[in-house]
């Protein structure tokens, strides 16, 4: 059996159940009917306009990290990153990593001129491209249980470290809570390698998931909370309700946190290391029913670092990439709990474990970029972009009536109409999503 065979199998298995609950998900989920009035200045309905409407931007959150924000070698891949970037994506992960952030007591690296550390652009760099091209960001994350998370300063006794986080908490608030709108409250809590006496005493607090939400509650009143957990205690082979991470949450949840968002880690990175568990995360059916279960706590789902793997530069494994991102792009796309998909880094050569460039070293070698270490575009790459850009897309032409009433049915997402009549011409940019209640009103 190929490799290309042996991954893909249950889809080929499933191929005729997947394919029809994804198109029927993605009609039902992803598209309704808009209903645009238009109007002149003093209210009154005008017929005979003449529209165009182009959807722009996708309700749906299709992002990635921006880890490598300015964080390449040469000006000329760090203009390619940021070109390539906004080609395709709407959302962006920021890192807010603590010891990486506030390296030095007292002296946070916000600002853009901040010294560089790799990986770790500063907050006020990402926030700044991302308001400039219209991509929404989330915070990565505000209390992260590995000792490597923490810095160097952090005290050990619980006691003496509570004052500490809540003061940071309520830092990165004052900041940016007015900018940053999703923030991930937690992080993996539950690996195996976070199960360490090394880690700090923080962690083994019996509340300590329930503290740090009723933290994040206080200083984040106004903006969506989001949980997070690695892939094997999402998708591994425990079901239903037994999984810990289920567990972990219904449990949080009757405690009275507020968790808003329930992220689940799509890192398809188990082909080697563990490959039952990779089987796992290749069955369609699977999956479907893993999302159908987080469903039931009524929270949207973000599937939140996306690694599919290429292994190797050759024209066969990065068609296989491709094909998979889009096996798994079309489940999570059709959904109706599912809100976002997170991609985890773009090009390849930038993994956090493994030398710069250095393809045989760590997560380098799995070659799970969307770009190639040279920023040239993967086959993977142009599927996301064909997805999102090309048949995921909506443009739709029509005219209004004698009620200045016209419409049409499309993905939702903000729109730019082009407006003809009387002879003249405008542009205006309306948001239709699933929540729209009633008719656009377009002012003319």
């Amino acid at each position: 059996m190929t490799r290309r065979e042996q991954l893909l199998r249950h889809y080929a298995e499933q191929r005729e159940q997947t394919d029809r609950r994804v198109a029927e998900g993605i009609e039902k989920n992803r598209k309704g009917n808009a209903v645009l009035k238009f109007v002149d200045g003093s209210g009154k309905p005008v017929q005979g306009v003449r529209v165009k409407a182009t959807l722009k931007k996708h309700a749906f959150l299709h992002g990635a990290n921006l880890y490598e924000l300015d964080q390449l070698e040469t000006p000329e891949k760090n203009a390619i990153y940021r070109e390539k970037y906004k080609e395709v994506f709407n959302a962006a992960t920021v890192p807010i990593y603590w010891a990486p952030l506030e390296p030095e007591q007292g002296k946070p690296r916000y600002a853009k001129e901040s010294p560089f550390i790799y990986r770790r652009p500063p907050i006020d760099l990402c926030l700044e491209y991302c308001e400039e091209n219209g991509i929404r960001p989330k915070a990565h994350c505000l209390n992260y249980f590995q000792r490597a998370h923490y810095p160097d300063w952090m005290p050990e006794a619980v006691e003496e470290a509570k004052p500490l986080i809540e003061a940071h908490f309520a830092d990165l608030a004052q900041h940016y809570s007015g900018r940053i709108p999703d923030w991930e409250v937690i992080n993996e809590t539950l690996g195996s390698y976070i199960l360490h006496d090394t880690n700090p005493p923080m962690f083994f607090m019996p509340d300590s998931i329930e503290w740090s939400f009723a933290l994040a509650e206080k200083y984040f009143p106004h903006n969506r909370l989001l949980i997070n957990e690695d892939p094997p205690n999402v998708w591994g082979d425990t079901r239903g309700d037994r999984r810990a991470y289920w567990l972990q949450i219904e449990r949080a949840l009757s405690r009275g946190a507020r968790i808003d968002l329930v992220g689940l880690q799509g890192h398809m990175i188990y082909e080697q290391g563990d490959p039952a568990l990779q089987d796992i995360m290749c069955d369609p059916g699977r999956m479907f029913e893993t999302l159908d279960q987080y469903a039931q706590f009524g929270l949207p789902i973000q599937i939140t670092e996306v690694s599919v793997p290429a292994i190797s530069d050759s024209a066969e494994d990065e068609a296989i990439q491709a094909e998979w991102l889009r096996e798994l792009y079309s489940i999570w796309f059709s959904h109706p709990a599912v809100e976002a998909a997170i991609y985890w880094d773009l090009p390849d050569g930038y993994a956090p474990a493994g030398g710069i460039g250095k393809m045989d070293e760590g997560w380098n070698s799995l070659r799970y970029g969307l770009l190639r270490f040279d920023m040239s575009e993967k086959p993977a790459f142009q599927m996301l972009k064909h997805l999102f850009h090309e048949e995921w897309h909506t443009e739709e032409s029509f005219a209004s009536d004698e009620n200045g009433c016209g419409g049409f049915r499309g993905f939702y997402g903000t729109y730019t109409l082009e407006i003809e009549v009387n002879g003249k011409t405008a542009e205006r940019e309306v948001v239709f999503t699933k929540n729209t209640d009633g008719k656009i009103v377009v002012t003319l």
